[in-house]
């Protein structure tokens, strides 16, 4: 048997968190996926908008770079209950955001771009968590690896977090526009620079 805290046995722990990581992550997938071939199938496009189409892809790059990014705590040394209860609900706030943007409550609206207004402050509420809660995560990972993002990382959170608070407390197309259209260039852009590798 395996000493608590040997190497091979923290290896295997972890299998066993992606595990639990994989299935949660994997029903938000599945929820996004789900409704992008709903609308594929019943392409009524005056229900469309583009705004919330937009944050719907967003969240489908953010679970995808998020299960990648996750193998960095295959590194570390100890787990303990509280690491893994704090991960977990990491991926479970994840899942909420997927449920939020597409809920079977939209069926209740006329359209898309109602929708996306009624419940902007539960997604964009939600999201601002996400992005304190990402700080947290990455500082788990290690002070050198929280480190090895610069500056540019500290400002980025702080900066989503500040606009989530605007989008939720405004209805201004033209801001939720360029929210989400400058967001995705720049999440686009943080993976490839950042993220590539592991």
């Amino acid at each position: 048997m395996q000493a608590p805290h040997d190497t091979g046995s923290m290896a295997t722990l972890y299998v066993h968190v992606r595990i639990l990581l994989g299935m949660v992550i994997g029903l938000g997938l599945t929820h996004l996926l789900r409704h992008f071939a709903n609308l594929i199938e019943n392409p009524r496009r005056e229900r469309l908008y583009w705004v919330h189409l937009g944050w719907a892809l967003s969240m489908l790059l953010f679970l995808l770079h998020w299960w990648w990014w996750q193998f960095r705590l295959a590194h570390l040394v100890q787990w303990t209950f509280n690491l893994y209860l704090f991960v977990a609900m990491y991926a479970l706030l994840l899942y909420l955001l997927c449920a939020f943007i597409f809920s079977d409550s939209a069926n209740e609206y006329p359209d898309y771009r109602e929708y996306y207004y009624a419940r902007r402050q539960w997604f964009f509420g939600l999201l601002a968590v996400v992005y304190a809660v990402d700080m947290v995560d990455t500082w788990i990972k290690g002070s050198a690896y929280f480190d090895s993002f610069g500056t540019e990382f500290v400002v980025r959170n702080l900066a989503y977090i500040v606009l989530c608070v605007t989008a939720a407390l405004t209805r201004n197309p033209r801001f939720h526009g360029a929210f989400v259209s400058l967001g995705l260039v720049y999440q686009i852009s943080w993976i490839a620079r950042q993220f590539e590798t592991l």
